[in-house]
């Protein structure tokens, strides 16, 4: 994927642009209709996050990138790898291309602080989302968009208490992300009952549906348990199904089974950190800081979550979801 990232980019970086109107409402069409609306160069962004294959809230976060791109003549390049070093290298793949701004994801973070160093060194603006806002600023980042993750698990534990859990598991499935560590801290620290952690292995599917099934069997007090994804939560409830547990099964994200799910009341509720907006923001901001030194946040993540996200707000938000914008 390297070798394709660096030939996109290097085929990327000739010509520009001039299209798009001045007033406010030509550059609206224009973005309705998929044309730039903007009159700068046509310069190129590159994402790098820690996506697994087949991660439908990843899918989200380029659909926001891609429309900002489109609105922005922005050459939009995307590349994900759940391994931190190969995301390290294809931040530099970037780099060596000379691209003209940077969004990456800082799931585990030291593995990107050299390469992100850089990437400064370089020139090039960075954005960080989704993952990593307490290492953006240390590693020049011009800002981070998305959820305090630790907020956000706090969120969930108040949730929890409100609807009187008492014993909950936090499913954590990919081991050294700091921010899923993040969100079931923040879930313990406001949680008025006893919360514990369950690691399992992500990539599997069965393994995952087995442990579960193991907790719930082992400890039938457990009344709750909160995925940290929504491809998780439908294997969380396989898992409760066979241990004939009576657990309210909950989770972080949104997609279109969490939200029939929550409609249908087999899910308890969803924690949407809108990644969308990340992936659109994240563009659109890069964009404007390259047109006229713009940042938002004042040193600040600019937060996008957390929003609790029952069966009443799902059904509101059911169109964007099958459209793929929440």
């Amino acid at each position: 994927m390297g070798a394709v990232l660096a030939a996109v980019l290097g085929a990327s970086l000739v010509g520009c642009s001039s299209t798009g109107g001045k007033r406010a409402e030509e550059r609206a069409k224009a973005a309705e209709q998929g044309r730039p609306a903007v009159s700068t160069p046509r310069w190129t962004f590159a994402m790098v996050t820690h996506a697994g294959d087949g991660d439908t809230f990843w899918d989200i976060v380029q659909k926001g990138a891609k429309e900002a791109a489109a609105k922005d003549n922005i050459n939009f390049v995307y590349a994900h790898d759940d391994q931190a070093q190969q995301q390290a290298q294809f931040v530099q793949n970037a780099i060596d291309q000379k691209v003209q701004g940077i969004i990456v994801s800082l799931a585990k973070p030291e593995a990107l602080k050299d390469v992100l160093g850089k990437a400064a060194k370089a020139g090039i603006p960075v954005i960080t989302v989704n993952s990593g806002s307490a290492q953006s600023k240390e590693y020049g980042a011009l800002t981070h968009i998305g959820q305090d993750e630790e907020i956000a698990g706090e969120a969930v534990g108040a949730e929890l208490t409100k609807r009187g859990k008492k014993k909950a598991v936090c499913v954590l499935h990919e081991q050294g992300n700091v921010g899923h560590e993040q969100r079931c801290a923040g879930a313990k620290k406001t949680f008025g009952g006893d919360l514990e952690n369950l690691y399992v292995e992500g990539t599997n599917m069965p393994s995952v549906q087995a442990a579960i099934q193991a907790k719930l069997q082992a400890d039938p007090s457990i009344d709750s348990v909160v995925t940290l994804g929504a491809p998780f939560a439908p294997t969380a409830v396989k898992a409760k199904d066979a241990a004939g547990s009576k657990a309210e099964i909950d989770t972080f994200d949104l997609n279109e089974a969490v939200a029939r799910d929550l409609k249908s009341g087999t899910l308890g509720f969803a924690v949407d950190q809108q990644p969308y907006l990340q992936g659109y923001e994240a563009v659109d901001l890069l964009w404007l800081y390259r047109y006229n030194a713009n940042t938002l946040g004042g040193g600040r993540p600019v937060l996008t979550g957390p929003q609790i996200v029952t069966g009443a707000e799902a059904a509101k938000l059911e169109e964007f979801i099958k459209r793929v914008t929440r």
